[in-house]
């Protein structure tokens, strides 16, 4: 098939720090590519892809103008406008305007739309009005069980490359936490968390936008203490060492995550997780066995003391059978085909 992938403007394609949604759209069109497709890609310069690679802008926009809707508008009419009849499927992974100018090519070519956000209000609004000139995916049961009144055109879970993510079972006494600064991941419950436990915690946080900053200075900061180590900006490769080295990933979400790739990507290094069973993190943690889910601050803390009843192992076999790169190509060729074939 020939395949037009189009991929938010925030980030190059890997990114080099956050970006999980240009993670994906990496490994899909990579996988895409790599299985005989003729697959172009629509993303931000310095992004890198074994696609064909058109970037609208030749920069991503500068961190801190994340959600600007001018950047957003002119990288999806940019992408748009060089989409033609002769492209099989488009796949948009794109925010508000995207979808937007894929329903009004009604379907020459089809597009496929991913949904990687959460339902909101006005997304509901939005998407019941473009729904039936769209393909729409869901990334969990979860996400489509939030919003049944239209229609989708299946659920795919995300994946990860397991080959960037080391196995490692010997652990160290740390903990360790991935998110962006903002009440909804719960930071400030992961500190409290691990000082209840008596562990050291990593943090990875991303606090670029003005909320974010003004959240973690005002609320998050006054927390800190020499048993927290605090990481901004770095390397996958670093990612990964923590994420292999820790205990234990701490995620007390409180809100309905449409999926949570830091999840997959801590067991992937064969860590359990133990977070709040909010959103997707039911369908990613097989609770007691790859980690624990619970509500309150002290049964998150009693997780943390019988994670070592987890096993390394099966935290890898799950993400291996679930949440795989190939479970995901797998999952968005056969939506592709059966587009295609009508």
């Amino acid at each position: 098939m020939k395949i037009a992938q189009i991929a938010p403007p925030w980030f190059a394609v890997p990114p080099t720090g956050y970006g999980g949604i240009e993670l994906v759209v990496a490994i899909l069109a990579d996988g895409l590519a790599e299985r005989g497709h003729d697959v172009t890609l629509f993303a931000s310069g310095g992004s890198r892809t074994k696609a064909k690679l058109v970037s609208p802008l030749a920069d991503p926009p500068d961190p801190a103008l994340l959600g600007n809707v001018w950047f957003d508008a002119y990288h999806a009419t940019a992408s748009y406008l060089q989409i033609t009849d002769e492209y099989d499927v488009v796949h948009d992974h794109s925010g508000i305007i995207g979808p937007a100018m894929g329903a009004l090519h009604d379907g020459r070519p089809p597009v496929v739309h991913t949904l990687h956000g959460p339902w909101t209000e006005p997304s509901r609004r939005f998407y019941a009005l473009l729904a039936e000139h769209l393909h729409i995916v869901a990334i969990s049961e979860a996400q489509r069980a939030d919003n049944p009144d239209i229609p989708y055109s299946g659920v795919v879970h995300n994946g990860i490359d397991l080959s960037g993510y080391p196995f490692r079972e010997d652990k160290d006494d740390f903990l360790v936490y991935i998110g962006r600064a903002n009440p909804d991941k719960g930071p400030t419950l992961a500190i409290e968390v691990a000082r209840r436990a008596g562990l050291p915690l990593a943090m990875v946080i991303k606090k670029n936008e003005p909320f974010e900053r003004a959240y973690w200075d005002e609320i998050v900061a006054p927390l800190l203490n020499d048993e927290v180590e605090v990481f901004e900006g770095i390397p996958h490769e670093q990612k990964a060492d923590l994420l292999g080295r820790a205990r234990a990933m701490v995620f007390p979400i409180q809100w309905p995550e449409p999926f949570g790739l830091v999840m997959a990507e801590a067991m992937a290094c064969g860590t359990p997780v133990v977070a709040c069973p909010a959103g997707a993190a039911v369908e990613l943690v097989e609770n007691g066995v790859t980690g624990y889910l619970r509500d309150s601050i002290d049964d998150l803390v009693d997780a943390v003391a019988s994670i070592g009843n987890c096993s390394p192992a099966a935290c890898r076999e799950r993400v291996a059978t679930m949440f795989s790169a190939d479970s995901m190509i797998n999952g968005y060729e056969r939506i592709y085909q059966g587009i295609v074939k009508g």
